[in-house]
């Protein structure tokens, strides 16, 4: 569910129990700084197996990153949770904000039509470091899928791109 240990970072983890995520001292989580999300569903159920639930999630999240300042470099929707690469456009971006917004947004869609909760509480993140290539992270977070064993090329897979950089982009820089 984390991002590659390879690029040398520490995730946090948010607990289920917390209704708030931790934070690192000295970030205050607002303006334009990166970050690598995953939001996990409830009880890890594989809701994104069903076409209709990914396209109304990624669309809502898509919305929120619009409306709370946040290109979307990367997104790939694995069974049974979400992985994002963020960056904020403008100084006003709130990280906790936009996390907010978007598990609301898409949770909220999500139980008028199903009748059940979409998103576990929490979420794990981590704060990209300016020397981090963030076009490198996206690549590694479109290839999800194909390190699952769920397809052979992330061009196979339905719920996988960027708002910022072609898939062929991405693709071609693994």
């Amino acid at each position: 569910c984390l991002v590659a240990p390879t690029f040398g970072y520490v995730a946090c983890r948010v607990l289920v129990t917390m209704s708030r995520p931790r934070r690192l001292s000295g970030i205050d989580y607002t303006g334009p700084l990166a970050y690598s999300l995953t939001f996990c569903t409830r009880h890890r159920s594989p809701a994104f197996i069903d076409a209709n639930v990914a396209h109304l999630v990624l669309t809502q999240i898509r919305r929120t990153a619009d409306a709370e300042w946040f290109a979307v470099l990367a997104y790939c929707l694995m069974p049974d949770h979400v992985h994002l690469l963020v960056q904020g456009t403008r100084e006003s971006a709130s990280l906790a904000r936009f996390v907010k917004m978007a598990k609301q947004r898409s949770g909220g869609v999500f139980a008028r039509r199903h009748a059940r909760r979409l998103w576990q509480e929490g979420y794990f993140e981590r704060v990209v470091r300016k020397s981090d290539d963030l076009h490198v992270l996206a690549s590694y977070i479109v290839a999800n899928p194909v390190r699952a064993g769920l397809v052979a090329s992330s061009r196979d897979y339905a719920y996988v791109g960027s708002d910022v950089w072609t898939l062929a982009e991405l693709i071609g820089s693994l």
